[in-house]
Parts: C-alpha cells; sequence; structure tokens
C-alpha cells in the first residue's frame, strides 16, 4: 500500500510475483523449490518476476473457452501452442498459463523464452508505466501446475493473492485522493476563507475520508486473514470476493471527486490525480470484474457453505454497539436467505454483495475508528441518511474532526 501511492502502476508484476508462490507450492513443489529462492530474491540481477497469461480474445473471464492448447511430449513436459490476447506482464521471467491439454484445461508454468512470440502492446487507459502484450504460441515449453485437467483450482490461489491486491489497490487509490483533496484545500482560498472550512467542500472531504478509512480497515482486515494460520479459510475466500467487489467499485468515483476537488487543477496533469482518476478502474476489472466477483459469492453461498457465516460471524462481533448496524445486519441475514428463494439470484447478486460489504466496513469502524468516524458511515451508508454522491453526508456529523484524523494538519 505504501507502494502503491507512489504509483500503483508498476504493481502488477510485485502482486503476480509473489502470488505465483502459493500456486507453485500447491501444485508443482519441485517447480516451487526451484523458482521461490529467485521469485523473493530482493535483487534485479539474481531475482525473477512471474507473470500470467490467461484471456483470450473469446474467453474473457470465462477462461473455461480458453482454445490454446498443451501437448505431451514426454518426461512431463508439454508444448503450447495458441494465442494470449492479454499477458501481463511481457518482461517477466516465468507465466503461469491455462491451456487445453488432453484431460481439460490445466495450468502451466512457462519460462520466458522460445515459443513465446510477444505481439502488440496494449494501448491502454491506465496503469501506462508498464506494458501488457498479446503473446503467441508456438511450441512453448510448459509444465505442469497441478493435476491435468484441474487447472483452474490450480490457478486460483494465485488468483485469490491477486484479488487480494486489487482490494489493497483500491484502498490504496482512495487513501491517496484524500490526501490530496484535503492537502489542497488546505491551502486554497476561496470567497475568503480556506477551502476547507467551506462547509460544502468539508463534507466532499469528510464524505471521502469515510470511504478511505473504511476501505482500508476492511483492507487490512482481509490481508491478517492471509497472514494468521489460525485464521478461517471460509472467511478469507469469502472476504476476498465481497471486498474486492466493493471496495474496487468505489475507486472510481472516489478517485473522481477528489480530482474535482482540485477543480481545473485536479485536471491537469502536473497535479498527479489524472493518473489516480485513469487507474482507478483497473482493480474493478483485473480479477474479474464487478459481475464475475459478484456472482463468485453467489457460488460460494452455495459450493462453500462456511464461508457466509464465518463472515457474518465476524461482522456480529460489533452487535449491540450501534442500532443502525444491528439493523442492517439483520436485512443482511435476510436477503441472504431470500436471494435463493425466487426469481434469479443473479439479477440481485450486486445488492446482496454490496450490503455484505458495507456490514464488514460498519463493524470493523464501530469496534476499531472514532466515534466521529463510525458515526457518520453508520448514517450516511446503512441509514439511509447520505446522497448517493460524495459530499452528501447528513447534518450533525463531526466533519470537522474526520478530516483532520484523515491527514492532521
Amino acid at each position: 500500500m505504501v507502494y502503491g501511492n507512489v504509483n500503483a502502476g508498476v504493481m502488477c508484476p510485485v502482486s503476480m510475483t509473489y502470488a505465483a508462490v502459493p500456486a507453485l507450492r500447491d501444485g508443482a513443489p519441485e517447480l516451487a523449490a526451484e523458482w521461490e529462492p529467485r521469485l523473493t530474491a530482493p535483487d534485479y540481477d539474481a531475482g525473477a518476476l512471474s507473470g500470467m497469461a490467461m484471456t483470450e480474445r473469446q474467453g474473457g473471464s470465462d477462461v473455461r473457452a480458453n482454445v490454446t492448447r498443451a501437448e505431451p511430449v514426454g518426461d512431463g513436459l508439454f508444448e503450447l501452442y495458441g494465442h494470449k490476447w492479454f499477458c501481463s506482464y511481457p518482461p517477466c521471467d516465468v507465466f503461469l498459463v491455462l491451456a487445453q491439454a488432453p484431460a481439460g484445461l490445466s495450468c502451466f508454468l512457462v519460462e520466458r523464452g522460445p515459443g513465446m512470440e510477444f505481439q502488440r502492446l496494449k494501448d491502454k487507459l491506465g496503469t501506462r508505466s508498464l506494458p501488457s502484450s498479446e503473446v503467441e504460441f508456438r511450441a512453448a515449453a510448459g509444465r505442469l501446475v497441478g493435476e491435468e485437467g484441474r487447472g483452474v483450482p490450480a490457478i486460483i490461489r494465485m488468483v485469490n493473492h491477486t484479488r487480494l491486491d486489487c482490494l489493497l489497490g483500491g484502498a490504496t487509490g482512495m487513501r491517496r485522493g484524500t490526501v490530496e483533496a484535503i492537502h489542497h484545500a488546505r491551502h486554497r482560498a476561496a470567497f475568503g476563507a480556506p477551502l476547507v472550512d467551506q462547509p460544502a467542500m468539508k463534507n466532499v472531504l469528510a464524505d471521502l475520508a469515510i470511504e478511505s478509512e473504511a476501505a482500508t480497515v476492511a483492507a487490512l482486515r482481509v490481508a491478517r486473514a492471509y497472514d494468521d494460520g489460525s485464521e478461517s479459510a471460509a472467511f478469507r475466500r469469502f472476504a476476498t470476493a465481497v471486498m474486492k467487489y466493493w471496495v474496487c467499485k468505489r475507486a472510481a468515483p472516489h478517485a473522481a471527486e477528489a480530482l474535482e476537488c482540485l477543480g481545473g487543477n485536479g485536471f491537469v496533469e502536473d497535479s498527479g490525480l489524472p493518473l489516480l482518476y485513469r487507474d482507478a478502474p483497473l482493480n474493478s476489472i483485473w480479477e474479474g470484474s464487478g459481475n464475475v466477483a459478484a456472482l463468485d459469492v453467489l457460488r460460494a453461498m452455495v459450493k462453500e457453505p462456511g464461508g457466509l457465516p464465518a463472515f457474518l460471524e465476524e461482522c456480529a462481533l460489533a452487535a449491540g454497539a450501534d442500532a443502525r448496524l444491528d439493523a442492517h445486519l439483520a436485512r443482511v441475514r435476510d436477503a441472504c436467505s431470500e436471494v435463493f428463494a425466487g426469481g434469479d439470484p443473479q439479477f440481485e447478486a450486486r445488492r446482496v454483495v454490496e450490503d455484505l460489504a458495507l456490514a464488514l466496513q460498519a463493524s470493523l469502524l464501530v469496534r476499531s475508528a472514532p466515534t466521529a468516524v463510525a458515526d457518520a458511515f453508520c448514517a450516511a451508508r446503512l441509514d439511509g441518511a447520505g446522497g448517493r454522491v460524495y459530499g452528501t453526508l447528513p447534518a450533525g456529523v463531526d466533519a470537522g474532526a474526520i478530516v483532520d484524523r484523515a491527514l492532521p494538519a
């Protein structure tokens, strides 16, 4: 998160490199023993970076539609043939690649070299500080990660860790935007007073700040679930999908509002806000766009029944501390029970996930944040007292205290 405040554009290979380690440990211990020392080495010459190549023209998030094929050539080796529409990022030393083997879709470790033909670079909206490309495989050598025909379970370990980074990245962008907006407002006067003291601007800044703090506390709570071996795997998996969806969805409008706080200055590249604005949508798209993440939560409710109870148990740690949160949790429990009772649950997926995410954020803020922050969040996000855009906190919140907490003067 500290690194991302400088330039989030370079974080993709950093994330993929460490996320490849658990995938290799689980699916190919011998490959992990070979590559982990290099993937974790803090040395530009001796170290290595790992990327991935999954997306195809016709596939997108539906990786089972991939047509890149892997042909066995003996001794556990395969040759890969086909085209990947998105390869991140081409200078990496190794890549995890999905391809159709005789037994079905499988995951392979492919070293950068002969058989990989990097083609055009992508003209991207954001993260232009490093390249992404298309790649053609022409008999590229690959080694299995996981069982043949079980490519999705093999790659999902990497995907879950990169989804965590999407969540952390979304929270990082919000923090950067909040700080830039508050700093500018303290040093810019308008209509006879500093912007930060103008009531309308104070509402906007406080609203941005509570969104940022809620994103940060939720992201770090989910991250702790990866570091703490005693944590419930069910909570980790479920909470990652829920919060990746919500925080990344909130990042783009947050960046837009932060940019607007600087006015015309924010529209100029020198301010740094256009870069933040362009990069903001990426984390919501990477590793499953909004619909994919929301549907993944519904799938987990059915296929991994321990996830939802573990998530709600965490939220309930704040039970009794705020009536608005208690009422919201009751609605969430009802909604999670009713979503499969009639109609098409997919149609309601986003709303259900949004309410789950707000429940965790509110619970964490009620337990750990100052009263001014928790009260404003519960009033605006749970009780219906807030509006539909940033800067619509209800009367009575302590906006000054919230702004000062976000960036002490």
